[in-house]
């Protein structure tokens, strides 16, 4: 494949109009030539197009209806199949504050989905469950991200209570037996939390401190043992205070330590955006979207971990929890964002330019997870990228060298 007359911009470099030649499933040239003269090269004539390296989500639950905590294959696929639309070329499965049994349902489902990485091993599914009018590649699946169990129950937000413990590095690793758990949040200031922390992180679990009153000592306490990510940044952690300062505190201050932000214009305002990244950097910021089932769908109630949650207007809110304005966590239930959304939001809020903000919408996700292999626009990288039309939305996605989608 090669795709022509594209604006091709990477993470730190904006390469200008060039053309990129794809060699099975990945980029193998970068410029005038190469198969581009073969008979047997497809040609994308993407002119006035934008070409990034695909989209990344790390945190999020569900779309088009479905929840990864449904842990049906179909649940699944419908997810994967809604993900390419959104550009979005690789994610975590996310899950809830669940019993264990149910976690280990999703890790099934994560493990099946994550052996689907060549179109041909999609016969293991039934072909019925959806079109697919351009071909049979999904975005990649790469492993599980646990949200919960491990959370403060002051700080629960629309975690499920009833299912809330203290943090069990066996519980995880029992887990990752199933599927490879890439990354566990949790709070800090629960007993047992910085040996979790120190075990996870010596078995390559990525930990991320989230749901959680945890003051700054006890996230620089954290820190040291190994955590290195924030879930949601600001949402569920105590307010920056002058005198009594909190992870949030700390977390501008880390160098060291990425954050991940919902930029659907519910979760944070523009001005805290431009702080974030003002004070962290391009890159040790994270876009994602925490998107529930209602992603993509209309407004109504839906279900998200047990618990009833009320769409409207683009805020998800739960709908036995009254709204309290003075409240340090308040009803907002995950998001129903899609991430070009969160995308455009970012770009518009941090008014970075498009080389740097692209970091946050895969490099840096990648990288944090230790994954090397796609992310960039470089010869020798996996050919995940999607082409965006002057607004930023996808019209159309590449994975691993395959035109998953194209927008209609």
């Amino acid at each position: 494949m090669v795709i022509s007359n594209a604006h091709v911009i990477g993470p730190g470099r904006d390469l200008g109009v060039i053309d990129i030649t794809i060699d099975e499933d990945k980029i193998a040239a970068i410029g005038e030539g190469g198969a581009r003269d073969r008979p047997s090269s497809e040609v994308i004539d993407a002119t006035g197009l934008t070409l990034f390296p695909g989209f990344v989500d790390i945190h999020s639950h569900g779309r088009g209806g479905a929840d990864f905590c449904d842990a049906t294959d179909e649940a699944f696929l419908k997810i994967a199949r809604g993900k390419l639309e959104d550009g979005v070329t690789s994610f975590l499965a996310t899950g809830l504050t669940r019993p264990e049994s149910d976690l280990a349902a999703l890790c099934h489902c994560a493990s099946h989905l994550s052996q689907l990485s060549q179109p041909s091993q999609l016969s293991l599914f039934p072909f019925s469950l959806f079109p697919f009018p351009f071909s049979l590649s999904l975005p990649t699946c790469l492993g599980v991200h646990l949200e919960g169990p491990f959370f403060n129950p002051k700080m629960a937000g629309a975690q499920n209570p009833a299912y809330l413990r203290d943090p069990d590095a066996e519980m995880v690793l029992r887990l990752n037996q199933i599927c490879r758990v890439r990354k566990v949040s949790l709070a800090p200031e629960l007993p047992g939390a910085m040996d979790c922390i120190r075990r996870l992180t010596a078995e390559g679990i990525v930990c991320s401190l989230g749901h959680s009153e945890a003051d700054f000592a006890t996230f620089e306490s954290a820190r040291a043992a190994g955590a290195t990510h924030l879930t949601h940044f600001c949402n569920a952690m105590m307010p920056v205070h002058h005198l009594r300062p909190s992870m949030i505190n700390g977390g501008l201050l880390a160098d060291d330590v990425y954050a991940e932000i919902i930029t659907d214009g519910v979760h944070l305002s523009d001005p805290m955006i431009r702080l974030i990244v003002k004070a962290k950097g391009a890159d040790r910021v994270m876009i994602i979207t925490d998107a529930m089932c209602a992603a993509g769908e209309p407004d109504g109630i839906y279900s998200l971990g047990g618990l009833k949650v009320k769409v409207e207007k683009g805020r998800a809110t739960l709908a036995d929890v009254p709204y309290d304005p003075k409240a340090i966590v308040s009803n907002v239930a995950g998001s129903v964002a899609l991430f070009p959304q969160c995308f455009k939001r970012y770009v518009a809020a941090s008014a970075l330019p498009l080389s740097e903000a692209i970091k946050a919408a895969g490099f840096n996700q990648l990288r944090s997870l230790g994954i090397t292999d796609r992310g960039e626009i470089a010869v020798g990288q996996l050919a995940d990228l999607v082409l965006v039309d002057e607004n930023l939305d996808p019209v159309m996605t590449i994975v691993q060298g395959n035109l998953a989608w194209r927008k209609m």
